[in-house]
């Protein structure tokens, strides 16, 4: 999402803090009627217990909701705080002009028909919206929201159905969402689940206020704890970035639903880095380096945030499975395998105290409580939950909780005995209504629970991915010395497609080993500079017009003399002549034979939210086969380059599998590294950039880029 240009802004009339607690607030539209947006928003508020000023405004009414009542936003005797706008779209921007000459610090506005339509008309309206705020200083959230939520503030400033409740359920969860119906859904879930907010945010178009304005916020809030995301689109990638650096910072968990899966546009079809790797992977590099874990569903991502607002995590390794049921203890640990969750290992000294009331085959993880020695008599749930849990190998539990004697009691026991334990104990239940009584006596204790075991999984998985990101954070990039001057980067450059030769050059001028090759500007020419090389050799023709040169025949190895390297070029031009008649062939280059072990791809794009992003994968024909990539914002540290190796499918190729020797990751680190402050030096006249491939030998033999393209921008 593009923030639509507007002129500089006044000063601010209001805090972001204040807008989430305001002192006073306006209603315009407001109405007795529950069926009405601006009726539901003034019971709402009363309802609730919000204990500011409240000021209807409706010029057909003398009071509305037992208040005195204004015809218009100027006859308020003093400027509200905030403003929520009930009102028709076609009358919404007259009605703003009002409340912003009204001296009101924020207009909440849950009209639409603005930016979002994709019609010019509400693209101007949006544009004329944003006009008001910027010369006013009055900040708007939305248009196209559902207002706001803080429970501990008691104010739903919102018209949404869901919150004629008795309570709003306070708690310590931030929840910022572009989409109103769904901020409001999640809340509903979350209330249901006995998950409080601290706050909910819908910020809409974010026309003016935006989700960075309201994450930056919650990361400096003490009381907030974790924070949720719904993000469609971002206003600035690089803010978001900063904002959830400053969260991991603060120990915060920051969890996020994302939608919106861009196609990389007309590089796609030049480029492999574009059509590898498009808005979306560049939103998860920066997740992955900022320790923001993405979730497939609200619901999960809300419960991973309780847990760990309940209890802080561990290593993100150890789960600790408890049941009534062998056969749903052996389900749980292998879906929790399955998911890469690690079963925990008890100590001995665990399983000898579990073997005083359980079989041997019992006493270890999973825990099945059925499979006792002792008489039913002994009542054995609470302390083989605890005792287990208190295992210093157990960072995470789940209970499956299935039909058993005394059922209610016993989840009961289990869920309240896990929930003390001080580490994140996920309570699952595996039957319907059969466990309907040991859901309310759960629910008493104050536990959260699920219907659902692979409800549990999922959110066990968001709960280890979150803390495994704590043990994974890199230090920042760190210019190698050797680099030159950011400034000799644009020196001398062209613009447009590259050729092999040019970016080859500037690759060497940033430390990258390049192979030796000669080029030369006719067919004639290519035996006598084979000369001048060991052979074989490898020739490749030298066109603006082919970018993919091994697909028209454009590249040949491994030729033994110059006889071959002159039939070659032949064969080459006889090619491509009948495949792209229009392509310019504008000579050859004639190259040393590289030899090594493996076949690495290194590319480079410039992301519009992001900036430059590096793409590191298995090279040569296979890179769009395979899809096997890693991703990174620029520039890349060491420690982030080694990570990007790891994440590859098919990392142990490079580490020895099967025998197969070690190859030089270090040079391979180290290409990565200088490569990303070669696209940080180009910054905004980098369009793309790919090495394919660069050549690797064993441990300590370096690697040789033998071939690569760039498109580079006007500066």
């Amino acid at each position: 999402m593009n923030k639509i240009f507007v002129s500089e802004r006044a000063a601010s009339r209001i805090s972001v803090d204040r807008i989430l607690h305001p002192q006073s607030v306006a209603v315009l539209g407001a109405s007795d009627s529950l069926d009405k947006f601006g009726g539901r928003i003034m019971h709402f508020l009363t309802r609730h217990g919000f204990a500011g000023d409240i000021y209807p405004i409706n010029m057909r009414r003398d009071q509305v909701g037992g208040r005195k009542a204004y015809p218009a936003i100027g006859a308020v005797p003093k400027a509200p705080d905030v403003a929520i706008m009930a009102v028709p779209s076609e009358t919404l921007l007259d009605s703003l002009r009002e409340v912003a000459d009204a001296g009101v610090g924020c207009s909440v506005i849950i009209s639409n028909g603005f930016a979002e339509s994709g019609e010019a008309e509400g693209v101007e309206r949006q544009q004329e919206l944003i006009r008001i705020s910027r010369r006013s200083g009055m900040r708007v959230i939305g248009p196209n929201c559902m207002g706001l939520i803080v429970p501990h503030h008691h104010m739903a400033l919102c018209s949404s159905v869901v919150l004629n409740t008795d309570t709003l359920g306070d708690g310590s969860i931030g929840l910022i969402s572009q989409s109103g119906a769904l901020m409001v859904s999640i809340f509903d879930r979350a209330k249901t689940d006995g998950i409080g907010l601290r706050h909910g945010v819908s910020v809409g178009n974010q026309s003016d206020l935006e989700i960075c304005d309201f994450l930056e916020y919650m990361v400096e809030d003490d009381k907030t704890k974790a924070i949720c995301l719904y993000i469609e689109g971002l206003i600035d990638g690089v803010r978001f970035k900063n904002a959830a650096a400053a969260c991991r910072k603060a120990g915060k968990p920051l969890f996020v639903v994302k939608t919106g899966r861009t196609e990389a546009g007309v590089i796609a079809a030049q480029s492999h880095t574009a059509s590898l790797a498009g808005s979306h992977e560049a939103f998860s590099a920066v997740c992955r380096e900022e320790g923001v874990i993405e979730a497939k569903a609200p619901e999960d991502m809300m419960r991973a945030a309780h847990y760990l607002t309940m209890h802080r995590g561990g290593t993100g390794k150890g789960v600790a499975v408890v049941s009534s049921s062998g056969g749903s203890a052996g389900i749980a640990s292998d879906r929790l395998s399955e998911e890469g969750l690690e079963i925990a290992r008890p100590t001995p000294e665990t399983i000898a105290k579990l073997e005083e009331v359980l079989l041997p085959a019992q006493a270890r993880n999973p825990i099945d409580l059925g499979g006792r020695i002792v008489p039913d008599t002994v009542e054995i749930t609470e302390t083989t939950t605890q005792t287990l849990m208190a295992d210093p190998n157990v960072d995470y539990g789940i209970a499956v909780l299935t039909s058993m004697p005394d059922y209610a009691n016993k989840s009961r026991m289990i869920a309240k005995t896990g929930s003390e334990s001080g580490k994140p104990f996920v309570v699952a239940f595996a039957a319907g209504a059969a466990a309907e009584k040991p859901r309310e006596e759960v629910r008493k204790e104050g536990v959260v629970f699920l219907d659902s075991f692979e409800d549990g999984v999922r959110v066990l998985s968001l709960m280890t991915k979150h803390d495994k990101a704590k043990a994974l954070f890199t230090e920042p990039a760190s210019r190698p010395r050797d680099l030159p001057a950011a400034s000799a980067a644009l020196a001398g450059i062209g613009t447009g497609y590259q050729t092999e030769s040019e970016v080859k050059q500037l690759l060497a001028s940033y430390g990258v080993k390049v192979a030796r090759e000669a080029v030369v500007g006719s067919q004639d020419a290519v035996a006598v500079a084979a000369a001048g090389f060991d052979f074989p050799v490898v020739l490749k023709v030298v066109s603006p017009d082919i970018v993919h040169k091994s697909d028209v025949g454009g590249v040949r190895v491994g030729l033994g003399s110059a006889d071959e390297v002159a039939a070659a070029a032949g064969a080459m031009v006889k090619r491509i002549s009948k495949e792209l008649p229009d392509a310019k062939i504008e000579g050859y280059s004639v190259q040393e034979m590289v030899k090594g072990e493996v076949e690495v791809f290194i590319g480079v794009r410039r992301d519009p939210q992001f900036g430059p992003i590096v793409l590191l994968g298995m090279g040569g024909v296979a890179v769009e086969i395979l899809k096997d990539v890693a991703v990174a914002t620029a520039p890349v540290s060491r420690g982030r380059a080694l990570q990007m190796v790891d994440e590859l499918r098919m990392s142990p190729l490079l580490k020895g599998a099967r025998g197969r020797p070690l190859v030089d990751i270090d040079a391979i680190v180290d290409a990565v590294e200088r490569i990303s402050w070669l696209a940080h030096d180009l910054d905004t006249r980098l369009v793309d950039l790919e090495i394919n491939p660069l050549i690797v030998r064993t441990q300590g033999g370096g690697a040789v880029a033998v071939d690569g393209r760039a498109t580079l921008a006007a500066g």
